[in-house]
């Protein structure tokens, strides 16, 4: 008797008429997703868009690699630093938010029921149950804060503990822009013994970013709970992009502008 309840319910569960309705993927919620994405991404399309301008004005290698790490440190340090500064201010902006918001509930508490019972009723919550619901949140002072701040900014207010370290991100976003610029330089050292072909050296290169923009499009996916495909293709597009027109620019101004090295 179990088991054929058992079977049955299964039945329900795999029925055509459920497959429509799978649950949808969630995001993953580590909070140094977006330094990671944020400086990996830019890291790669910088660094080869350097190297894209570089090879094109016809350079040697040994300039790509000075001028590529040299880049490379100097726009990590000015990224890290960059998500430091947009982390502590939105942290900053959050708190004195919060501050304001109890604030207007310990002061006008009566005013703030009635402004979050019109933002219930603006949902669609008949008037009486807004009401039971406003009159029920009343008595804890941390939930009004929390669905005044909701319904005035879109956002809520999060307890101190879940706060993020703005340090963090920064040291992260620092590490992600070196560890994924580092990869197309990669190219011009690990061939120096086998050949001296500059052309070769920036195949590598292009072959390398191209790689790294596709493992970071499927990180990109899985963080946002994505397409795969899409995710990976628009990755890539814009890394090409980007260093399409660095190498244009570069062979534009060796070419038809008639910009020389001194020698």
């Amino acid at each position: 008797m179990a088991s054929s309840a058992a079977a049955a319910a299964a039945e329900v569960l795999i029925s055509p008429e459920n497959k429509g309705n799978e649950r949808p993927k969630e995001p993953w919620n580590g909070e140094l997703a977006k330094s990671i994405v944020y400086g990996g991404l830019d890291a790669i399309v910088t660094c080869f868009s350097l190297i894209a301008s570089i090879s094109a004005s016809r350079h040697s290698a040994v300039d790509v690699l000075v001028l590529g790490f040299a880049n490379l440190i100097a726009d990590g340090i000015s990224m890290g630093f960059g998500d430091f500064v947009s982390t502590a201010t939105g942290r900053d902006v959050a708190a004195e938010r919060r501050a304001a918001a109890e604030w207007d509930v310990d002061n006008r508490r009566a005013q703030q029921q009635q402004l979050l019972l019109r933002h219930y009723q603006t949902l669609g919550m008949d008037f009486n149950d807004a009401s039971t619901v406003v009159n029920i949140i009343a008595k804890y002072k941390h939930i009004l804060v929390e669905e005044k701040m909701a319904a005035e900014n879109g956002m809520a207010a999060p307890p101190e503990e879940s706060k993020e370290r703005p340090w963090k991100n920064g040291i992260v976003t620092f590490g992600s822009f070196l560890a994924f610029g580092c990869v197309p330089l990669l190219s011009f050292i690990v061939l120096i013994p086998f050949t001296d072909n500059e052309s070769i050296k920036f195949g590598g290169a292009c072959l390398l970013a191209a790689l790294a923009l596709v493992l970071l499009g499927i990180a990109r996916a899985k963080i946002a709970a994505g397409n795969y495909g899409f995710s990976v293709a628009v990755t890539v597009l814009n890394g090409a992009v980007a260093a399409g027109a660095a190498y244009a620019l570069g062979w534009v101004l060796r070419n038809v502008a008639g910009v020389e090295d001194e020698t």
